[in-house]
Protein backbone atom coordinates (compact mmCIF):
# COMPACT_ATOMS: atom_id res chain seq x y z
CA UNK A 1 0.00 0.00 0.00
CA UNK A 2 0.89 3.46 -0.60
CA UNK A 3 0.34 5.80 2.51
CA UNK A 4 -0.71 9.34 2.44
CA UNK A 5 0.84 11.26 5.47
CA UNK A 6 -0.12 14.89 6.51
CA UNK A 7 3.11 15.98 7.17
CA UNK A 8 1.99 18.95 9.70
CA UNK A 9 0.63 16.13 11.92
CA UNK A 10 2.45 12.96 10.58
CA UNK A 11 -1.04 11.01 10.54
CA UNK A 12 -2.33 8.97 7.99
CA UNK A 13 -4.57 10.02 5.57
CA UNK A 14 -5.26 7.36 3.13
CA UNK A 15 -4.01 4.53 1.62
CA UNK A 16 -4.11 3.18 -1.90
CA UNK A 17 -2.90 -0.71 -3.57
CA UNK A 18 -0.07 -0.62 -5.86
CA UNK A 19 -1.49 -0.83 -9.29
CA UNK A 20 -0.43 -5.03 -10.34
CA UNK A 21 1.87 -5.73 -13.43
CA UNK A 22 -1.09 -6.93 -14.80
CA UNK A 23 -2.70 -3.16 -14.45
CA UNK A 24 0.97 -2.07 -15.49
CA UNK A 25 0.79 -3.91 -18.72
CA UNK A 26 -2.56 -2.62 -19.32
CA UNK A 27 -1.30 0.94 -18.87
CA UNK A 28 0.84 0.43 -21.13
CA UNK A 29 -0.48 -1.12 -24.05
CA UNK A 30 -3.73 1.18 -23.73
CA UNK A 31 -0.72 3.82 -24.13
CA UNK A 32 0.30 2.78 -26.92
CA UNK A 33 -2.78 2.42 -29.07
CA UNK A 34 -3.69 5.57 -27.78
CA UNK A 35 -0.29 7.48 -29.45
CA UNK A 36 -0.98 5.70 -32.62
CA UNK A 37 -3.76 7.95 -33.28
CA UNK A 38 -2.59 11.01 -30.99
CA UNK A 39 0.87 11.57 -33.40
CA UNK A 40 -1.68 11.65 -36.44
CA UNK A 41 -3.13 14.89 -35.08
CA UNK A 42 -1.82 18.23 -35.89
CA UNK A 43 0.06 20.14 -33.29
CA UNK A 44 -3.07 22.85 -32.86
CA UNK A 45 -5.89 20.01 -32.23
CA UNK A 46 -2.99 18.45 -29.67
CA UNK A 47 -3.18 21.13 -28.05
CA UNK A 48 -6.38 21.88 -27.12
CA UNK A 49 -5.95 19.59 -24.67
CA UNK A 50 -3.51 22.09 -22.68
CA UNK A 51 -6.13 24.77 -22.96
CA UNK A 52 -8.43 22.80 -21.54
CA UNK A 53 -6.09 21.53 -18.90
CA UNK A 54 -5.07 25.06 -18.36
CA UNK A 55 -8.70 26.43 -17.27
CA UNK A 56 -9.44 23.12 -15.65
CA UNK A 57 -6.37 24.20 -13.14
CA UNK A 58 -7.12 27.64 -12.37
CA UNK A 59 -11.26 26.58 -11.93
CA UNK A 60 -10.13 23.91 -9.28
CA UNK A 61 -7.10 25.82 -7.93
CA UNK A 62 -8.01 25.96 -4.34
CA UNK A 63 -8.98 22.45 -3.80
CA UNK A 64 -5.70 21.54 -5.58
CA UNK A 65 -3.70 23.58 -3.01
CA UNK A 66 -5.28 22.16 -0.43
CA UNK A 67 -4.49 18.66 -1.72
CA UNK A 68 -0.63 19.85 -2.16
CA UNK A 69 -0.49 21.17 1.25
CA UNK A 70 -1.86 18.56 3.40
CA UNK A 71 -0.18 15.77 1.08
CA UNK A 72 3.33 17.43 1.44
CA UNK A 73 3.15 20.10 3.82
CA UNK A 74 3.34 22.93 1.07
CA UNK A 75 2.18 26.82 2.38
CA UNK A 76 -0.72 26.92 1.15
CA UNK A 77 -0.01 30.01 -0.76
CA UNK A 78 3.08 28.97 -2.34
CA UNK A 79 0.48 25.32 -3.48
CA UNK A 80 -1.85 28.18 -5.11
CA UNK A 81 1.00 29.59 -6.88
CA UNK A 82 2.20 25.92 -8.26
CA UNK A 83 -1.20 25.27 -9.90
CA UNK A 84 -1.46 28.58 -11.27
CA UNK A 85 2.25 27.84 -12.69
CA UNK A 86 0.86 24.66 -14.10
CA UNK A 87 -1.76 26.40 -15.87
CA UNK A 88 0.70 28.91 -17.13
CA UNK A 89 2.43 26.34 -18.45
CA UNK A 90 -0.06 24.80 -20.18
CA UNK A 91 -1.21 27.82 -21.65
CA UNK A 92 2.70 28.57 -23.26
CA UNK A 93 2.90 25.41 -24.68
CA UNK A 94 -1.03 25.48 -25.97
CA UNK A 95 0.55 29.02 -27.82
CA UNK A 96 3.79 28.16 -28.82
CA UNK A 97 4.06 24.07 -29.80
CA UNK A 98 2.90 24.46 -33.13
CA UNK A 99 5.27 26.69 -34.32
CA UNK A 100 7.95 25.00 -32.53
CA UNK A 101 6.99 21.36 -33.99
CA UNK A 102 6.64 22.74 -37.52
CA UNK A 103 8.78 21.65 -40.24
CA UNK A 104 12.15 23.60 -40.93
CA UNK A 105 13.42 24.26 -44.48
CA UNK A 106 16.72 23.72 -44.96
CA UNK A 107 19.17 24.73 -48.09
CA UNK A 108 20.45 21.52 -48.98
CA UNK A 109 22.45 20.10 -51.93
CA UNK A 110 19.20 18.07 -52.25
CA UNK A 111 16.69 20.74 -53.54
CA UNK A 112 13.84 19.96 -50.89
CA UNK A 113 15.21 19.58 -47.67
CA UNK A 114 13.67 20.39 -44.13
CA UNK A 115 13.99 19.03 -40.37
CA UNK A 116 10.57 17.78 -38.82
CA UNK A 117 9.68 17.03 -35.08
CA UNK A 118 7.83 13.40 -34.71
CA UNK A 119 7.01 12.19 -31.19
CA UNK A 120 8.96 9.43 -29.81
CA UNK A 121 5.88 6.97 -28.20
CA UNK A 122 5.45 6.20 -24.56
CA UNK A 123 7.50 8.61 -22.05
CA UNK A 124 7.89 7.58 -18.59
CA UNK A 125 8.22 10.35 -15.79
CA UNK A 126 9.78 9.06 -12.84
CA UNK A 127 8.53 12.33 -10.89
CA UNK A 128 9.56 13.95 -6.78
CA UNK A 129 7.21 14.92 -4.41
CA UNK A 130 8.55 18.49 -3.92
CA UNK A 131 6.27 20.16 -6.43
CA UNK A 132 3.46 17.33 -7.18
CA UNK A 133 1.63 18.86 -9.54
CA UNK A 134 4.05 21.36 -10.97
CA UNK A 135 6.71 18.71 -11.98
CA UNK A 136 4.37 16.67 -13.87
CA UNK A 137 3.30 19.55 -15.66
CA UNK A 138 6.29 20.47 -16.90
CA UNK A 139 6.47 17.00 -18.34
CA UNK A 140 3.10 16.42 -19.51
CA UNK A 141 2.64 19.81 -21.50
CA UNK A 142 5.27 19.41 -23.50
CA UNK A 143 5.36 15.65 -24.19
CA UNK A 144 1.63 15.74 -25.30
CA UNK A 145 1.63 18.33 -27.22
CA UNK A 146 4.67 16.57 -29.53
CA UNK A 147 2.30 13.74 -30.05
CA UNK A 148 3.69 10.87 -27.52
CA UNK A 149 1.70 9.28 -24.65
CA UNK A 150 2.72 9.84 -20.88
CA UNK A 151 3.32 7.26 -17.96
CA UNK A 152 3.99 8.74 -14.55
CA UNK A 153 5.50 6.95 -11.59
CA UNK A 154 5.23 9.69 -8.65
CA UNK A 155 6.52 9.67 -5.40
CA UNK A 156 5.55 7.41 -2.98
CA UNK A 157 4.41 9.63 -0.84
CA UNK A 158 2.01 11.81 -2.60
CA UNK A 159 -0.50 9.12 -4.25
CA UNK A 160 -3.53 11.14 -3.58
CA UNK A 161 -1.61 14.09 -5.56
CA UNK A 162 -0.97 11.56 -8.48
CA UNK A 163 -4.39 10.52 -8.41
CA UNK A 164 -6.18 14.16 -8.95
CA UNK A 165 -3.79 14.54 -11.75
CA UNK A 166 -4.75 12.09 -13.61
CA UNK A 167 -8.55 12.85 -12.96
CA UNK A 168 -7.71 16.17 -14.47
CA UNK A 169 -5.82 15.13 -17.27
CA UNK A 170 -9.05 12.36 -17.94
CA UNK A 171 -11.56 15.46 -17.29
CA UNK A 172 -9.72 18.00 -19.93
CA UNK A 173 -11.11 15.20 -22.91
CA UNK A 174 -7.57 13.43 -22.42
CA UNK A 175 -7.77 10.52 -24.99
CA UNK A 176 -8.58 6.98 -23.06
CA UNK A 177 -5.18 5.54 -22.12
CA UNK A 178 -2.84 8.49 -23.38
CA UNK A 179 -2.00 9.36 -19.89
CA UNK A 180 -1.34 7.40 -16.98
CA UNK A 181 -0.45 7.74 -13.18
CA UNK A 182 1.08 4.09 -12.10
CA UNK A 183 1.37 3.34 -8.01
CA UNK A 184 4.27 0.68 -7.75
CA UNK A 185 7.46 0.72 -6.27
CA UNK A 186 10.83 1.72 -7.29
CA UNK A 187 12.20 -1.97 -8.37
CA UNK A 188 9.17 -2.10 -10.82
CA UNK A 189 10.36 0.72 -12.28
CA UNK A 190 12.96 -1.20 -14.20
CA UNK A 191 10.57 -3.20 -15.85
CA UNK A 192 9.24 -0.95 -17.64
CA UNK A 193 11.99 0.57 -18.37
CA UNK A 194 13.18 -2.40 -20.28
CA UNK A 195 9.29 -2.64 -21.76
CA UNK A 196 9.30 -2.65 -25.79
CA UNK A 197 6.28 0.16 -25.25
CA UNK A 198 8.50 2.45 -23.48
CA UNK A 199 10.23 4.82 -25.83
CA UNK A 200 12.16 7.31 -23.77
CA UNK A 201 12.48 8.49 -19.55
CA UNK A 202 12.64 11.52 -17.96
CA UNK A 203 13.49 11.86 -14.18
CA UNK A 204 13.44 14.46 -11.53
CA UNK A 205 15.38 13.07 -8.89
CA UNK A 206 18.62 12.99 -6.60
CA UNK A 207 21.64 12.19 -8.41
CA UNK A 208 21.56 8.32 -6.80
CA UNK A 209 18.29 7.79 -8.46
CA UNK A 210 18.93 8.97 -11.38
CA UNK A 211 22.27 7.61 -12.03
CA UNK A 212 20.04 3.99 -11.31
CA UNK A 213 17.56 4.43 -14.09
CA UNK A 214 19.71 6.27 -16.42
CA UNK A 215 22.26 3.06 -16.76
CA UNK A 216 19.05 0.82 -16.97
CA UNK A 217 17.57 3.12 -19.53
CA UNK A 218 21.33 3.25 -21.00
CA UNK A 219 20.72 -1.01 -21.13
CA UNK A 220 18.31 -0.60 -23.21
CA UNK A 221 18.65 2.13 -25.60
CA UNK A 222 16.73 4.63 -24.58
CA UNK A 223 16.57 8.20 -24.44
CA UNK A 224 16.90 9.85 -21.17
CA UNK A 225 16.77 13.16 -19.70
CA UNK A 226 17.99 13.54 -16.20
CA UNK A 227 16.98 16.59 -13.68
CA UNK A 228 18.77 15.67 -10.32
CA UNK A 229 20.23 17.25 -7.79
CA UNK A 230 22.28 20.46 -6.66
CA UNK A 231 23.89 22.88 -4.69
CA UNK A 232 23.69 25.95 -5.86
CA UNK A 233 25.75 28.45 -4.87
CA UNK A 234 24.25 32.17 -4.08
CA UNK A 235 27.42 34.51 -4.53
CA UNK A 236 27.59 38.03 -3.30
CA UNK A 237 30.23 40.52 -4.01
CA UNK A 238 31.43 43.28 -2.39
CA UNK A 239 29.62 46.24 -4.24
CA UNK A 240 25.86 44.25 -3.95
CA UNK A 241 22.97 45.90 -2.80
CA UNK A 242 22.80 43.85 0.41
CA UNK A 243 19.45 44.95 1.33
CA UNK A 244 17.93 43.44 -1.77
CA UNK A 245 20.45 40.33 -1.89
CA UNK A 246 19.63 39.56 1.83
CA UNK A 247 15.73 40.01 1.27
CA UNK A 248 16.60 38.03 -2.03
CA UNK A 249 18.29 35.39 -0.22
CA UNK A 250 15.53 34.50 2.08
CA UNK A 251 13.53 33.44 -0.47
CA UNK A 252 16.10 31.84 -2.54
CA UNK A 253 16.51 29.60 0.12
CA UNK A 254 13.70 29.08 2.18
CA UNK A 255 10.60 28.83 -0.38
CA UNK A 256 8.86 25.15 0.03
CA UNK A 257 10.90 25.09 3.02
CA UNK A 258 14.03 24.78 1.07
CA UNK A 259 12.82 21.83 -0.96
CA UNK A 260 13.58 22.00 -4.33
CA UNK A 261 16.43 21.68 -6.28
CA UNK A 262 17.08 25.43 -7.24
CA UNK A 263 16.92 26.13 -3.52
CA UNK A 264 20.29 28.33 -2.86
CA UNK A 265 22.34 26.41 -0.33
CA UNK A 266 25.80 28.12 -0.01
CA UNK A 267 25.83 31.21 0.44
CA UNK A 268 29.26 32.69 -0.52
CA UNK A 269 30.23 36.42 0.51
CA UNK A 270 33.17 38.27 -0.08
CA UNK A 271 34.36 39.00 3.57
CA UNK A 272 34.11 42.84 3.57
CA UNK A 273 30.27 42.98 3.21
CA UNK A 274 29.82 39.48 5.28
CA UNK A 275 28.86 40.84 8.42
CA UNK A 276 26.51 43.25 7.25
CA UNK A 277 25.05 40.83 5.12
CA UNK A 278 24.45 37.87 7.55
CA UNK A 279 22.97 40.08 9.85
CA UNK A 280 20.72 41.29 7.40
CA UNK A 281 19.46 37.62 6.52
CA UNK A 282 19.46 36.35 9.85
CA UNK A 283 16.90 39.36 10.89
CA UNK A 284 14.81 38.39 7.72
CA UNK A 285 14.66 34.57 8.46
CA UNK A 286 14.25 35.45 11.68
CA UNK A 287 10.92 37.05 10.74
CA UNK A 288 9.47 34.00 9.12
CA UNK A 289 6.28 32.09 10.36
CA UNK A 290 6.27 28.48 11.20
CA UNK A 291 3.53 26.75 11.43
CA UNK A 292 0.39 24.92 10.18
CA UNK A 293 0.91 25.41 6.22
CA UNK A 294 -2.91 25.93 5.40
CA UNK A 295 -2.78 29.11 7.43
CA UNK A 296 -1.72 32.03 5.14
CA UNK A 297 0.21 33.56 6.88
CA UNK A 298 3.03 30.97 7.78
CA UNK A 299 6.06 30.76 5.37
CA UNK A 300 7.95 27.66 6.75
CA UNK A 301 5.62 24.36 6.67
CA UNK A 302 6.93 21.22 8.02
CA UNK A 303 9.08 18.64 5.71
CA UNK A 304 7.56 16.44 3.38
CA UNK A 305 8.41 13.41 5.44
CA UNK A 306 10.26 12.17 9.25
CA UNK A 307 13.23 10.87 7.12
CA UNK A 308 14.19 14.31 5.25
CA UNK A 309 13.80 16.13 8.14
CA UNK A 310 15.99 13.73 10.22
CA UNK A 311 18.70 13.34 7.69
CA UNK A 312 18.91 17.32 7.25
CA UNK A 313 19.00 17.64 11.44
CA UNK A 314 22.41 15.26 10.93
CA UNK A 315 23.64 17.51 7.88
CA UNK A 316 23.34 20.61 10.71
CA UNK A 317 24.70 19.15 13.30
CA UNK A 318 28.20 17.68 11.42
CA UNK A 319 28.46 20.77 10.04
CA UNK A 320 28.36 22.63 13.63
CA UNK A 321 30.54 19.91 14.91
CA UNK A 322 33.12 20.89 12.20
CA UNK A 323 33.72 24.36 13.09
CA UNK A 324 30.33 25.84 11.59
CA UNK A 325 28.78 28.89 13.78
CA UNK A 326 25.17 27.93 14.58
CA UNK A 327 23.82 31.52 13.96
CA UNK A 328 19.85 30.95 13.78
CA UNK A 329 17.82 27.42 14.43
CA UNK A 330 19.40 24.34 14.49
CA UNK A 331 17.08 22.62 16.70
CA UNK A 332 14.06 19.60 16.14
CA UNK A 333 10.99 21.18 17.73
CA UNK A 334 8.88 19.41 20.32
CA UNK A 335 5.12 18.34 18.77
CA UNK A 336 3.97 16.00 16.04
CA UNK A 337 4.76 16.70 12.70
CA UNK A 338 7.57 16.70 10.77
CA UNK A 339 8.79 20.81 11.80
CA UNK A 340 12.12 22.15 11.17
CA UNK A 341 13.10 25.96 11.72
CA UNK A 342 15.19 28.15 9.44
CA UNK A 343 18.63 27.40 10.54
CA UNK A 344 21.67 29.64 9.01
CA UNK A 345 25.43 28.61 9.78
CA UNK A 346 28.21 30.46 9.18
CA UNK A 347 32.06 30.30 8.65
CA UNK A 348 30.98 26.72 6.85
CA UNK A 349 34.04 25.77 4.83
CA UNK A 350 34.29 22.91 1.66
CA UNK A 351 35.06 20.11 4.40
CA UNK A 352 31.52 20.40 5.89
CA UNK A 353 28.58 19.03 4.97
CA UNK A 354 26.99 22.46 4.76
CA UNK A 355 29.36 23.06 1.61
CA UNK A 356 30.07 19.39 0.19
CA UNK A 357 26.70 17.90 0.42
CA UNK A 358 22.87 18.58 -1.00
CA UNK A 359 21.29 20.05 1.77
CA UNK A 360 17.17 19.96 1.18
CA UNK A 361 15.40 21.54 3.48
CA UNK A 362 15.58 25.27 5.57
CA UNK A 363 19.65 24.76 6.03
CA UNK A 364 21.37 28.08 4.61
CA UNK A 365 25.24 27.54 4.93
CA UNK A 366 27.33 30.71 4.69
CA UNK A 367 31.32 30.51 3.66
CA UNK A 368 33.20 33.82 3.89
CA UNK A 369 35.20 34.17 0.66
CA UNK A 370 38.11 37.12 -0.05
CA UNK A 371 37.27 38.12 -3.46
CA UNK A 372 35.20 37.39 -6.39
CA UNK A 373 37.87 34.99 -7.91
CA UNK A 374 37.56 33.33 -4.74
CA UNK A 375 33.63 32.86 -4.68
CA UNK A 376 33.85 31.78 -8.32
CA UNK A 377 36.13 29.12 -7.43
CA UNK A 378 34.36 27.92 -4.59
CA UNK A 379 31.01 28.31 -6.34
CA UNK A 380 32.38 25.55 -9.19
CA UNK A 381 34.18 23.36 -6.26
CA UNK A 382 31.10 21.30 -6.26
CA UNK A 383 29.49 17.82 -8.19
CA UNK A 384 27.03 20.10 -8.66
CA UNK A 385 26.16 22.33 -11.52
CA UNK A 386 22.28 22.99 -11.72
CA UNK A 387 22.01 26.89 -11.43
CA UNK A 388 23.38 29.77 -9.80
CA UNK A 389 22.23 33.33 -8.59
CA UNK A 390 24.96 36.31 -8.20
CA UNK A 391 24.49 39.59 -6.85
CA UNK A 392 26.63 42.92 -7.89
CA UNK A 393 26.08 46.22 -8.53
CA UNK A 394 27.49 46.42 -12.10
CA UNK A 395 25.14 43.98 -14.27
CA UNK A 396 27.60 43.75 -17.33
CA UNK A 397 30.36 42.61 -15.24
CA UNK A 398 27.78 40.12 -13.45
CA UNK A 399 26.95 38.97 -17.10
CA UNK A 400 30.68 38.34 -17.60
CA UNK A 401 30.98 36.34 -14.65
CA UNK A 402 28.33 34.29 -15.19
CA UNK A 403 30.44 32.79 -18.16
CA UNK A 404 32.62 31.16 -15.51
CA UNK A 405 30.18 29.44 -13.40
CA UNK A 406 29.52 25.92 -14.01
CA UNK A 407 26.03 25.75 -14.32
CA UNK A 408 22.80 25.33 -16.28
CA UNK A 409 21.65 28.53 -15.57
CA UNK A 410 22.80 32.05 -13.97
CA UNK A 411 20.82 34.60 -12.50
CA UNK A 412 22.15 37.93 -11.96
CA UNK A 413 20.73 40.21 -9.05
CA UNK A 414 17.79 37.55 -9.11
CA UNK A 415 16.79 34.11 -7.36
CA UNK A 416 16.57 31.44 -9.52
CA UNK A 417 13.29 30.00 -10.79
CA UNK A 418 11.89 28.08 -13.76
CA UNK A 419 9.89 29.60 -16.41
CA UNK A 420 8.09 27.53 -19.64
CA UNK A 421 10.00 30.00 -21.94
CA UNK A 422 13.12 29.14 -20.90
CA UNK A 423 15.11 25.53 -21.04
CA UNK A 424 15.85 23.93 -17.33
CA UNK A 425 18.76 21.57 -16.41
CA UNK A 426 22.21 21.35 -15.05
CA UNK A 427 25.43 20.21 -15.81
CA UNK A 428 27.47 17.65 -14.19
CA UNK A 429 26.23 15.47 -11.67
CA UNK A 430 22.95 17.74 -11.67
CA UNK A 431 22.31 15.76 -15.05
CA UNK A 432 21.98 16.39 -18.38
CA UNK A 433 19.23 17.11 -21.70
CA UNK A 434 16.41 20.18 -20.91
CA UNK A 435 12.44 20.73 -19.76
CA UNK A 436 10.89 23.70 -20.88
CA UNK A 437 11.10 25.26 -23.88
CA UNK A 438 11.64 24.42 -27.15
CA UNK A 439 14.58 22.43 -26.33
CA UNK A 440 12.24 20.11 -23.41
CA UNK A 441 9.80 19.58 -26.18
CA UNK A 442 13.03 18.76 -28.35
CA UNK A 443 13.66 15.55 -25.88
CA UNK A 444 10.80 13.88 -26.81
CA UNK A 445 10.62 14.04 -30.47
CA UNK A 446 12.65 12.15 -32.98
CA UNK A 447 14.30 15.29 -35.25
CA UNK A 448 13.91 13.46 -38.67
CA UNK A 449 15.67 15.32 -41.43
CA UNK A 450 13.07 14.91 -44.61
CA UNK A 451 14.95 14.99 -48.42
CA UNK A 452 12.85 14.86 -51.63
CA UNK A 453 14.27 14.67 -54.52
CA UNK A 454 12.36 15.22 -57.77
CA UNK A 455 11.26 12.00 -59.25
Amino acid sequence: MMLSINPSTGEEIGRYPHHTDTEMGGALDAARAAQASWRLQSPEDRTALLRALAALLRSRKQGLARLITLEMGKPITEAEAEIEKCAHTCDVYADQAPAWLGAVPVSAAIRDSAITFEPLGTVLAVMPWNYPFWQVFRFLAPALAAGNAGIVKHAVNVPQCAIAIEELVRNAGCPEGLFRCLRIDPPAVSKIIADDRIAAVTVTGSTRVGALIAEQAGRAIKKQVLELGGSDPFIVLGDADLEKAATAAVKARFTNVGQSCVNAKRFIVVEAVADRFVELFVAKASALHSGNPLDRAVAIGPLARADLRDALHRQVERTVAAGGKLLLGGTVPQGPGFFYPPTIVDHVSPDMAGFCEETFGPFAAIVRVADEEDALRLANQTEYGLAASLWTADAEHGRRLAARIDAGAVFVNAVVASDPLLPFGGTKRSGYGRELANFGMYEFVNIKTLCVEPA
